[in-house]
C-alpha cells in the first residue's frame, strides 16, 4: 500500500492535505494518507466496477423476479457505501503496519526467495489460503449465534446485483476482507502483485453476484462462480467459498447450481412468464421476500 500512498503524496496530497514540512514517515500523515486512499480507492473501485457489470454483463430481467426488492439497486449501494467507512478503520490499521515495514512484503523481484517462480507461487498460494479462510469465515458468519448481528443484511439481497458484492455489515466486510490482508505479514509477496491481487479481489467479488452464470462446463465443478452463489443467497446453507469448491466439498455444503439443473432464477421466471404471471412491475416484492427471510 506504501506505493500507492507515495503516488497520492506526490501528486495530490501534498500541500492539499497536509504541509510540505510534515516528513514523509510521520505516522499522523501517513494515517490520515491511508484513511483518504483507502476510502476513496474503495469507494471508486465499488461504483466504477458495479456498474460497468450492472450495465453490461447482469440481466436485468432478474429483476423481475418474485424476490428482487423493491429500489433494491439503491439501498445495495446506499448500504454499501455506509459500510465501508467503517471498514476502513481496522484495514487501515493493518495497511499502516504494512507501511511501517512489519509486513512480508519486498519491492523487487530479486528480493523474492524464490525469483520469478516465488512470485508465481505466491499467486497461486494467495488464491488457496484466501479461499480456505474466507470459507470458514463465512460458514462461521453464518453460525445462529453470529448470523442475525452481522451477516444477515447481506443475505436480503436474494437475487443480488453487482453493487450487491459489498454491501456488508460493517464486521462481516472486515471479517472477509481480514484474509487479504494477513496473508503479506504470513508470506513474502511482492508489492505490484499485492494490488493486482487486491483489484481481482474486487472484481471476483462483483462476478459472483453478477448473475451471469456461464462458467465452462469443465470448470463447473471447481470453480465458485455466480451460479453457486446465488445458490447461496437462495438457499442459505450451501457454497460459502469464494473462488474454489474445494472446502464446500471438503465441508460437505457443496450444493450443484440449480441454474444447471433448470431451477434457477430465470426458469422461474420463464415458468411465470409462461403462467402469465409475471407483471411488468416488481412493487410489493419487498414484503414476500421479508417474510421469507424471517423464516431462517
Amino acid at each position: 500500500m506504501d506505493l500507492v500512498l507515495n503516488y497520492a503524496d506526490y501528486y495530490f496530497f501534498t500541500p492539499y492535505i497536509y504541509p510540505c514540512t510534515w516528513p514523509e514517515d510521520e505516522p499522523l500523515r501517513q494515517i490520515i494518507g491511508l484513511m483518504l486512499v483507502t476510502n476513496l480507492g474503495a469507494a471508486l473501485l465499488y461504483l466504477v466496477l458495479g456498474a460497468l457489470s450492472f450495465y453490461f454483463i447482469f440481466d436485468h430481467s432478474l429483476m423481475k423476479h418474485p424476490q428482487f426488492l423493491e429500489n433494491q439497486v439503491c439501498r445495495e449501494i446506499k448500504y454499501a457505501l455506509s459500510s465501508l467507512p467503517w471498514i476502513s478503520i481496522p484495514t487501515v490499521a493493518l495497511f499502516f503496519a504494512e507501511v511501517r515495514g512489519f509486513s512480508k512484503l519486498y519491492d523487487n523481484i530479486s528480493d523474492s526467495p524464490y525469483g520469478w517462480f516465488g512470485v508465481i507461487l505466491s499467486m497461486i498460494s494467495f488464491l488457496f489460503f484466501t479461499d480456505m479462510c474466507i470459507y470458514w469465515i463465512h460458514r462461521f458468519l453464518h453460525h445462529k449465534l453470529i448470523y442475525k448481528c452481522f451477516h444477515k443484511p447481506h443475505h436480503v439481497w436474494k437475487i443480488p446485483t453487482p453493487f450487491a458484492s459489498h454491501a456488508f455489515h460493517p464486521v462481516d466486510g472486515f471479517l472477509q476482507g481480514l484474509p487479504y490482508h494477513i496473508y503479506p505479514f504470513l508470506f513474502p509477496l511482492h508489492k505490484v502483485v499485492y494490488l493486482g491481487l487486491y483489484v481481482f479481489v474486487n472484481v471476483w467479488t462483483v462476478s459472483i453476484h453478477d448473475g451471469d452464470y456461464r462458467v465452462p462446463s469443465l470448470l463447473q465443478p471447481i470453480i465458485n462462480g455466480s451460479a453457486h452463489h446465488t445458490d447461496h443467497h437462495l438457499f442459505f446453507d450451501y457454497n460459502y467459498g469464494q473462488y474454489f469448491t474445494l472446502w464446500d466439498r471438503i465441508g460437505r455444503s457443496y450444493r450443484h447450481p440449480s441454474s444447471y439443473q433448470g431451477k434457477g432464477p430465470h426458469d422461474v421466471l420463464r415458468k411465470l412468464r409462461g403462467e402469465g404471471k409475471l407483471g411488468s412491475s416488481n412493487s410489493g416484492h419487498s414484503n414476500g421476500d421479508s417474510m421469507s427471510h424471517k423464516n431462517k
